[in-house]
């Protein structure tokens, strides 16, 4: 690879049916299903996939199918513990982490250049996306598909190349290889309707699409779809979108839940706790943020949003969530489903740059700087979050209608040295 950095995919298979297997590894080798709540397959182990069980068949199908199936609720709350651990596990060996969803992340790696002048990058590339799939089975029990490319599109198709439990690196040279057997609609980012547009225009594969020069792409075919033919080409479009840089202009933290929910209490605990975790890491970089944006997202992909400004700079929870609390029930509607929350610090800059205002808040806040200094340190010794305010509990606890936990105890998960509840 001529550049100096590559873009990793880490992809978990099977992700919820894994994790059960993990907390409960009575399970392994057995035809596990998660879905019992929603009627429908969420998620299966290869044992159940062979035995005819799909994404989405109804519950009573699968027991016609398998017999055998060990079918369970889902258990939101311990996949996104393992899938905390996960992201943490691979920021070991990258500072630019994209958390993109609750089983797959994306990762910057930089490419030592004595490697590029000996040639031998992708060995060294290669080496590293071992040990990351070697860590996360070691540490969490389950196996994760790797992809290593140039661009984030030529990244998901290499980490669907062998699943399950895959190690794929594409290099510009060989792309078309891996290209020209693929149908367009596979692609990352192409739809059902897009993927019958093109098939329509004669391109079946995603080596036709690479084909086509820039000219006829503009023509006939969207923006996004223009930014998907240059990844493929491995001309960077996509960038890793991490949390915080090293000198960040801004600081977000967004989390999706499931199922979704119309709970005004719970919502605001997720922005609660997300608001936390983004304090965390602004005292990470000792920055304070002069300004918010929150937002909650609906079921329908619907973005309910709102700027204010602070009273003074600041990277505590609890003064944040004053703000908050005061303009929540503008952005909240009950009758509408909500699956996301989100906030955006902005206005940041170093917390020495603190001035005191003339009520003496900012010696308030200096204060209470101090406590979570210890916070900072019982979260790094036990697990981020282990200390947390009140208002985010109710997104630690459970959907009231889930049914028990199954296999390993929360408690004993939670004192898995590897395993526990971090951000």
């Amino acid at each position: 690879m001529k550049n100096c950095s590559a873009i990793l995919h880490v992809d978990g298979d099977s992700f919820f049916a894994a994790c059960e297997v993990a907390k409960n590894p009575a399970l392994r080798g057995k035809p596990v299903v998660t879905g019992l709540d929603s009627g429908i397959a969420t998620a299966m182990t290869p044992e159940a996939k062979r035995a005819g069980v799909t994404r989405g068949m109804p519950i009573y199908q699968i027991r016609r199918v398998c017999p055998d199936a060990i079918i369970l609720p889902t258990d939101h709350e311990t996949y996104s513990l393992y899938s905390e651990r996960m992201y943490k596990i691979v920021r070991r060996y990258s500072n630019d982490v994209e958390e993109y969803s609750i089983d797959e992340c994306f990762a910057l790696i930089q490419i030592n250049p004595a490697s590029l002048k000996l040639r031998r990058a992708s060995t060294d590339l290669i080496k590293i996306g071992q040990k990351i799939k070697e860590d996360l089975w070691r540490e969490l029990g389950m196996t994760f598909s790797v992809g290593i490319a140039p661009t984030k599109v030529l990244a998901k198709v290499a980490s669907n190349w062998n699943k399950p439990d895959g190690l794929k690196i594409i290099e510009i040279k060989d792309k078309d290889k891996y290209l020209k057997t693929l149908p367009v609609g596979k692609v990352w980012g192409i739809g059902r309707a897009t993927s019958a547009l093109l098939n329509k225009k004669g391109i079946q594969t995603a080596l036709d699409l690479v084909g086509k020069n820039e000219v006829w792409i503009k023509e006939n075919l969207s923006k996004p779809m223009h930014e998907i033919w240059l990844e493929l080409q491995g001309k960077i479009v996509y960038k890793i979108n991490a949390d915080a840089g090293d000198d960040p202009k801004s600081i977000s933290k967004t989390r999706t839940f499931r199922p979704p929910s119309t709970n005004k209490s719970f919502i605001y605990s997720q922005l609660s706790k997300n608001i936390e975790s983004a304090c965390f890491n602004a005292r990470l970089l000792n920055m304070v943020s002069g300004k918010i944006s929150f937002y909650l997202k609906t079921q329908d992909f619907k973005y309910r949003k709102l700027e204010l400004d602070l009273p003074y700079p600041t990277n505590l929870p609890e003064e944040i969530l004053k703000v908050v609390s005061e303009h929540f029930g503008q952005v909240f509607k009950s009758e509408l489903l909500y699956c996301a929350t989100g906030i955006t610090f902005s206005k940041l800059k170093n917390k020495n740059e603190e001035q005191f205002d003339l009520f003496g808040d900012v010696k308030k806040s200096n204060s209470k700087g101090e406590i979570y200094e210890t916070i900072d340190r019982l979260g790094r010794k036990f697990g981020d979050h282990s200390v947390f305010l009140g208002s985010s509990l109710k997104a630690k606890e459970k959907n009231s209608n889930q049914k028990p936990f199954h296999g390993r105890n929360k408690d004993r998960i939670l004192s898995i040295p590897y395993l526990g509840e971090v951000r």
